[in-house]
């Protein structure tokens, strides 16, 4: 077969044009499919720090935050509040949080980093289910001995106000306190602490 007639520079202009062309359009395939591989905004937000303003917190009372799709607990507690949790020792199970369900700096008998505000993970650690704010002491429906709590009426598990189960309730374990830091004294953020941990 003769070369004549074929010029070689078009045909090497020609080759190049098609591959490049082909480069481009293997860049725009691949941008789809590399993009699926990064998380939603909306997974970002879920999986991100939430700032809680706790200055209207009445003592006693009680809010929610929602952090990673979880509810949260923010209780202000009393000073009876925290006498009682220091009495009430016999009838729970772990009462000295040795099941790892804390950050270590919350491994205390309030299960707290200020004694006053109980940070938790509203969800019984029997079946997920969410306990009831309880803070009334003596009810006649748990008897004369609560001295206030969580109460989970879907099987009956009960956590004093330092979220520990009490001994012979179908929960394992005591609630679970996510890590957390103070940002002021009146703004917590939940899933973040000064270890950087998230």
């Amino acid at each position: 077969m003769s070369s004549q007639g074929v010029d070689l520079k078009k045909r090497r202009m020609l080759i190049t044009a098609t591959a490049g062309l082909g480069a481009v359009g293997a860049g725009f395939a691949l941008v789809p499919f590399l993009s699926y591989w990064q998380p939603s905004a909306r997974a970002k937000a879920l999986g991100a720090p939430e700032t809680v303003d706790i200055s209207k917190l009445e003592p006693g009372a009680m809010m929610t935050a929602k952090w990673r799709g979880k509810v949260c607990w923010v209780v202000r507690r009393t000073e009876e509040t925290l006498k009682n949790l220091k009495e009430n020792t016999a009838h729970l199970l772990d009462p000295d949080s040795e099941v790892p369900q804390q950050p270590d700096y919350c491994k205390n008998y309030h299960r707290s980093i200020k004694p006053e505000y109980l940070i938790a993970v509203g969800i019984c650690t029997h079946l997920g289910c969410s306990p009831a704010y309880r803070p009334e002491i003596g009810p006649a429906d748990l008897g004369e001995d609560w001295k206030g709590g969580f109460f989970c009426a879907c099987h009956g598990s009960r956590f004093d106000l330092a979220a520990r189960v009490y001994q012979g309730v179908p929960a394992p374990t005591n609630l679970v306190i996510p890590i957390h830091k103070y940002k002021s004294d009146t703004v917590v953020v939940i899933g973040e602490d000064d270890g950087g941990a998230s």
